[in-house]
C-alpha cells in the first residue's frame, strides 16, 4: 500500500507519542520531532507506511537511548489478554462455526495497537468486535485453502494480540510457523512476547529479521524471505503487515480491523470494520478461470 498525504500527520503524531513514552526529557522529544519533520519531506508517496515507521522508530531509539519504550505496555497487554483467554476459548468451543469465530477472535485482538490508537479498553473493544459482521469475509477461500495445506505461515502483529492468535492457531490444527519482529518496534511482538503468550507451546516461533512495524520483505532476513515465498498458506495479521504486503504477488489472508480512514478507504470498507481478505496469486486466478 502506498503512502497517502493523510499519513503524514499520523507519522508525526506517532513520533511524538513514542518519544514521550521513551523519555520525559523535553529537549530530546523536540529533537525527535525536528529530525522526523525534516525526514518526512523526503518520503516518496510510492513507499509504504511501515517503511517510514521504521525510520521514525529508529530516530526515537537513537535520540532517547531507549530501545524498547513500549516494554511495560506490552507486558500489561499480554497480562490482560491472558486473563481473557479462557473465556475466548470457551466461546469457540460453544460456537456452531468454531473456526470462523476463532478468526474473528484473532481479529478482535488487533485492537491492541499503540501505533494506530492510544486510548482504548481491551475487554470492551474485543466485545465490540465479536458483535460485528465482517465487511469483507473470504471465509470459504480460507477454509478451502486450509484443507489443502499441511503448514501455515502466520505473520503476527502486536504483543498481547498474539494471545488471540493462539486461539486461532489451536483451532487451525495444522503445523504453524509464527513470525515475530526481529527487534522491538512500537508494541509489535518479539520472540519474548510470543513466548509469554504461550505461542511456543503450539507453534514454531521464527523472526522475520526486520525492525519495521510491518513485514517489509526487503528488510527481512534471506531465510525468512525464502520461507515466505515458498509458503502456500499465509495469514497476515494487522494493518502494518497489510500496508507492507498488500501489493505483493503471493497468496495471503489478511486479518485486521480497519483502525484508520486511510486503510479503510484503500481496502473499500469503513473505519472500524473487520476484514478477512484473500489476496490471491495471479496464476491462481488464471487457474480459476480455466477450471471454472
Amino acid at each position: 500500500m502506498k503512502t497517502y498525504l493523510d499519513c503524514f500527520p499520523c507519522f508525526l503524531s506517532q513520533a511524538l507519542r513514542a518519544a514521550r513514552i521513551a523519555t520525559d526529557d523535553e529537549m530530546k522529544i523536540k529533537r525527535v520531532l525536528d529530525k522526523v519533520g525534516m525526514m518526512l519531506k523526503d518520503i516518496p508517496l510510492d513507499s509504504t507506511p511501515p517503511e517510514t515507521g521504521r525510520l521514525i522508530y529508529r530516530i526515537v531509539r537513537e535520540i532517547t537511548g531507549n530501545n524498547d519504550p513500549y516494554k511495560e505496555i506490552k507486558e500489561e497487554s499480554t497480562k490482560i489478554a491472558l486473563g481473557l483467554y479462557p473465556s475466548l476459548k470457551a466461546k469457540v468451543e460453544e460456537s456452531d462455526n468454531d473456526l470462523l469465530l476463532a478468526i474473528k477472535i484473532a481479529i478482535a485482538g488487533n485492537v491492541i495497537d499503540f501505533g494506530a490508537n492510544w486510548n482504548f479498553d481491551i475487554s470492551e473493544e474485543v466485545e465490540k468486535v465479536l458483535e460485528k459482521d465482517f465487511a469483507i469475509c473470504d471465509y470459504d477461500e480460507f477454509e478451502r485453502c486450509l484443507n489443502d495445506t499441511e503448514e501455515v505461515l502466520y505473520l503476527g502483529d502486536n504483543a498481547g494480540e498474539c494471545v488471540f492468535d493462539r486461539v486461532l492457531i489451536e483451532k487451525i490444527g495444522k503445523k504453524v510457523k509464527y513470525v515475530v519482529r526481529g527487534m522491538p518496534v512500537i508494541n509489535d511482538e518479539t520472540y519474548e512476547d510470543a513466548i509469554k503468550a504461550g505461542i511456543g507451546e503450539i507453534a514454531d516461533i521464527i523472526s522475520s529479521g526486520t525492525d519495521a512495524p510491518g513485514t517489509i520483505l526487503e528488510t527481512c532476513s534471506g531465510e525468512f524471505r525464502d520461507l515466505f515465498y515458498d509458503s502456500k498458506f499465509i495469514i497476515s495479521k494487522g494493518q502494518g503487515n497489510y500496508e507492507a504486503l498488500s501489493d505483493v504477488d503471493v497468496p495471503i489472508f489478511f486479518l485486521f480491523k480497519a483502525k484508520c480512514e486511510v486503510i479503510a478507504r484503500n481496502i473499500g470498507v469503513k473505519k472500524g470494520d473487520i476484514v478477512l481478505k484473500y489476496s490471491v496469486r495471479k496464476d491462481d486466478l488464471a487457474k480459476k478461470r480455466i477450471f471454472s
